[in-house]
């Protein structure tokens, strides 16, 4: 049977996704610099970018697109202030302090949701603070933000919002139209559903140019790649061509699905199925259902005699791959909800617990 990956990414893509890497591109050629520069445009409508704002893609991980935007984007002499509830944004502030910024942390625990009181408050608190960042959809927990009303106070306040969305973006709707936002970071393998590869962050053009030589890299200038892209349409180091091709034809199906709204619709009936079966089979989730995301759930340990890697053992050894747990608080594992998958898998693997659970509780009756 064909493999499942219920996990954030990289994730199960269509057989169409994967065919679009089935050919050769070469990278100077006008046929993969026009599929380029349309799937930066696509890339940049699905969040509401028009001529404010620039689409940048770079070869490597999302995190690669953390660092860049944090290096291009926040002034050598400015403050990041980090909304952290979770790993994800305490990498942002380990890597903006490994880029010598000056950075302060606003921590949450990882079950409980920013609010706008919050981050008002904090950016009273220090008017040195010159730029925000914020992780939309925390992957530690599955937990989504709050980003309009929290994008509101941070331009009220003068400063400049920077937007992790790896795991919101092609999922949760963002409108850059209407939602200040100086950045979006995300990356091409979770919601987008394409493959491991590319990242991307989409800038405020005039901010973005006003940043020409602030990064301390080479490599992830956001700057000086958007310079490469909008002279002649090319990337300035060797791009991974067939990751652009997966992309491309991804793009395609999720316009076909009916966009952005109605991927999230898909995703949080799997939610949905999800976390109804797995409390059904004993497993309880770490997050209220007010801030839980569509795109990863987060089950709390039973206790006892479960153990995770024997869960995950049987469920890979049916193609099943699960996420182990990111909590610092305690126990857990988690389930992903995304990808080109379907109901009918979500109940593939709810069988495959229920029955991993079955057997537990035979060896244990037996035990007894």
């Amino acid at each position: 049977m064909r493999p499942i990956l219920l996990t954030p990414g990289p994730l199960t893509t269509s057989d169409r996704t994967r065919a679009a890497m089935g050919r050769d591109w070469g990278s100077r050629d006008d046929a993969f610099v026009r599929m380029s520069e349309a799937v930066r445009a696509r890339l940049g409508t699905l969040a509401g970018a028009g001529t404010t704002h620039a689409t940048v893609p770079l070869q490597g991980a999302g995190t690669y697109a953390v660092e860049a935007a944090i290096d291009t984007l926040v002034p050598r002499d400015g403050k990041l202030l980090v909304l952290a509830n979770g790993a994800y944004g305490q990498r942002a502030a380990a890597i903006a302090a490994r880029l010598r910024r000056d950075v302060a942390t606003l921590a949450l625990p990882e079950d409980e949701a920013f609010t706008p009181e919050a981050a008002s408050a904090a950016l009273r608190a220090d008017p040195a603070v010159t730029d925000v960042l914020l992780v939309h959809l925390e992957t530690t927990s599955g937990l989504l933000n709050p980003l309009e009303p929290i994008a509101a106070v941070v331009a009220a306040a003068g400063r400049r919002l920077l937007l992790d969305a790896m795991s919101s973006f092609g999922a949760v709707p963002i409108d850059l139209r209407a939602t200040p936002c100086c950045a979006v970071m995300a990356s091409t393998n979770k919601c987008l559903e394409g493959v491991p590869g590319v990242s991307f962050v989409i800038a405020e053009a005039g901010h973005l140019r006003a940043m020409a030589s602030n990064a301390g890299s080479t490599v992830l200038d956001l700057e000086a790649q958007w310079r490469g892209f909008e002279r002649d349409g090319q990337w300035r180091f060797t791009p991974p061509t067939h990751v652009i091709a997966a992309l491309s034809a991804a793009l395609d199906q999720l316009d076909e699905e009916g966009g952005v709204a109605a991927r999230g619709a898909r995703y949080r009936r799997h939610m949905d199925a999800l976390t109804a079966g797995m409390d059904r089979l004993g497993f309880h989730p770490y997050l209220d259902p007010a801030v839980q995301g569509p795109v990863i759930l987060t089950l709390r340990d039973p206790g006892g005699a479960f153990s995770f890697p024997a869960l995950y053992a049987a469920l890979a050894a049916e193609g099943i791959v699960l996420y182990p747990g990111k909590l610092t608080r305690e126990a857990s594992f988690r389930i992903g909800c995304i990808g080109a998958i379907t109901l009918a898998d979500i109940r593939r693997t709810l069988d495959a617990v229920g029955a991993f659970m079955g057997a537990h509780a035979a060896r244990g009756a037996a035990a007894d």
